[in-house]
C-alpha cells in the first residue's frame, strides 16, 4: 500500500495540474455569478422576505455585503467591487490572488441572495475546493501553460488532491440528487417533468407550454423524466469510469443543464454546473486546445492578409 501510495505520489510529481482545464472552468463559474450582478440591482436580489427584515440577513455570516446591510446604495457599490473581481477571475489573471477573493465573493452571493436556485451554493463549494490549486498555481494568467517540469512537488501534491475531493464532492453531489428525486413518486411514476413545466416560478413560459404540451400530457413524458434520473447515475457512475468515457459523459451531462437552462430559465445554475462538470470530467493535467477558435482566428487573419501563406 505504502508503495502504491509512492507510485502516485511520484506520478503526481511529473505531470502537472495548472493548466487550463480548472481555469476554463473557474472562469465559466464566475462568469455564471457576473452575469447575476450585472443584470440585476441589489434591490432585486437583496430584499426583505417573510421572517427577514433585514437585507441582506447578515445574522451568522460574513458575507461582503453585509457591509451594506439596509442600504442600497452602499449595497450597489459592493455589488461593482464584486463585478470587477469576477471579471478578473474570468479573463484568468492571477489566480493565487484572485481564488481567495472569488470564493468570498461566492460565499458572499450563497449568503446574501434573497432568491437562490442552488447554483449559488455549489458555487461557494467549488471554489472553496479550488484554493488549494489556485493558490499554488505560480502562473499570471490560469490560460498559460506552466512548464512540465516544474519543480514544485509540494504543490503539485496539494493541487491533485484538492482535485481528487473536488470529484468525489461532484459524484456525491449526483448521487444525492438521484436518490432525492427517488423518493418522490412523481420521479418514480415518470410524471415529475409534467408538474415542473406547470410550475408557475420556474415552469416552463408560455411558448415552451404551447410547443411541448403534446409531449409533456401524453405517456412519452416519462423519457425526459427517466432520462434525467439516468443521466444523472451516469454522472456519478463517471467517478469508477475510465478517461477514454469522460468527454462523451461531459457531453451528455452539459447538454442536460443547458435544457434546463434553455427550457427552466436556470441560466446561471446551468453555467454553473457545466464549470463543474468540467472539473469533474477532464483530467486537471490535460490542456484544452480551443482548435476550432484558433482556426477562426487565424482565418480571420489570413482574410486581413495578416498571415503570410
Amino acid at each position: 500500500m505504502l508503495e502504491n501510495i509512492k507510485q502516485t505520489i511520484t506520478g503526481w510529481d511529473e505531470r502537472n495540474p495548472w493548466t487550463n482545464v480548472y481555469g476554463l472552468a473557474r472562469s465559466i463559474i464566475a462568469l455564471s455569478s457576473l452575469l447575476t450582478l450585472l443584470v440585476n440591482h441589489p434591490s432585486l436580489i437583496m430584499k426583505p422576505a417573510s421572517g427577514i427584515s433585514s437585507y441582506p440577513a447578515c445574522k451568522m455570516n460574513l458575507s461582503l455585503f453585509c457591509l451594506g446591510e439596509n442600504n442600497y446604495m452602499m449595497l450597489n457599490l459592493l455589488r461593482w467591487v464584486c463585478i470587477v473581481i469576477l471579471v478578473l477571475v474570468v479573463i484568468g489573471w492571477r489566480p493565487r490572488i484572485t481564488g481567495v477573493l472569488h470564493w468570498y465573493v461566492s460565499y458572499s452571493l450563497q449568503s446574501s441572495l434573497i432568491v437562490i436556485d442552488g447554483g449559488e451554493q455549489a458555487a461557494a463549494v467549488m471554489t472553496f475546493l479550488l484554493l488549494p490549486i489556485t493558490l499554488t498555481d505560480p502562473r499570471k494568467w490560469h490560460w498559460s501553460t506552466s512548464p512540465l517540469k516544474d519543480k514544485r512537488t509540494l504543490g503539485k501534491i496539494t493541487a491533485f488532491i484538492s482535485y481528487f475531493v473536488i470529484r468525489i464532492q461532484v459524484a456525491v453531489l449526483y448521487f444525492h440528487s438521484t436518490v432525492a428525486k427517488l423518493s418522490q413518486q412523481e420521479w418514480v411514476d415518470g410524471t415529475a417533468v409534467y408538474y415542473f413545466a406547470q410550475e408557475k416560478t420556474i415552469g416552463f413560459n408560455g411558448f415552451f407550454q404551447a410547443l411541448t404540451k403534446p409531449f409533456v400530457t401524453s405517456p412519452f413524458v416519462v423519457i425526459p423524466t427517466w432520462g434525467t434520473l439516468l443521466v444523472q447515475i451516469v454522472i456519478f457512475a463517471a467517478l469508477f469510469a475510465p478517461k477514454k468515457h469522460w468527454r462523451l459523459i461531459l457531453i451528455i451531462a452539459v447538454f442536460m443543464h443547458e435544457i434546463f437552462a434553455v427550457m427552466l430559465g436556470l441560466i446561471s445554475f446551468s453555467l454553473i454546473m457545466a464549470g463543474i462538470l468540467i472539473l469533474y470530467l477532464t483530467p486537471i493535467d490535460s490542456t484544452i486546445q480551443f482548435t476550432y477558435i484558433r482556426r477562426l482566428l487565424w482565418n480571420k487573419k489570413q482574410k486581413k492578409g495578416e498571415v503570410s501563406v
